[in-house]
């Protein structure tokens, strides 16, 4: 494992994907290793991401009451990047600079910003690296 790392949305919504068990397996093992060491951090966006899915989008969508129960557990301690103006100013220099969709440079963006080593997606290049920031699919 890495230092310190940022778990991307698609982790969280794959740990409730039934229909795909060995993501969903690999997801919630990152996810308890995240909170449990301390070491994985996540963005105000991932929760907003997760909740809009969860509470939607999954095939029987998320009780409120388990959403803020998963909040208050998984999510709360793993919240580390807010909004500031300064990673809005980033991830607009990251999205031109690697032609980046505007949701995919705010989430590097926010794992540069938590100085973290790995960014845990499927959303991104395996391998492409931001600086010191490496991306990895977890799922490969």
């Amino acid at each position: 494992m890495p230092g310190r790392y940022f778990l991307d949305t698609n982790i969280f919504v794959y740990s409730f994907d039934s229909a795909a068990r060995g993501k969903s397996r690999r997801a919630t093992e990152l996810i308890r290793e995240a909170v449990a060491s301390r070491r994985g951090i996540i963005s105000y966006q991932v929760v907003q991401e997760f909740f809009n899915v969860a509470l939607r989008r999954f095939a029987e969508p998320m009780l409120h009451a388990d959403a803020e129960q998963y909040l208050t557990t998984v999510f709360r301690p793993l919240l580390a990047q807010h909004s500031l103006l300064s990673l809005y100013q980033e991830a607009l220099a990251l999205s031109q600079r690697y032609r980046l969709n505007w949701f995919d440079a705010l989430i590097v963006a926010a794992a540069m910003a938590g100085e973290c080593d790995v960014l845990y997606s499927e959303d991104l290049q395996d391998g492409q690296k931001f600086g010191g920031l490496r991306v990895e699919n977890p799922f490969t």
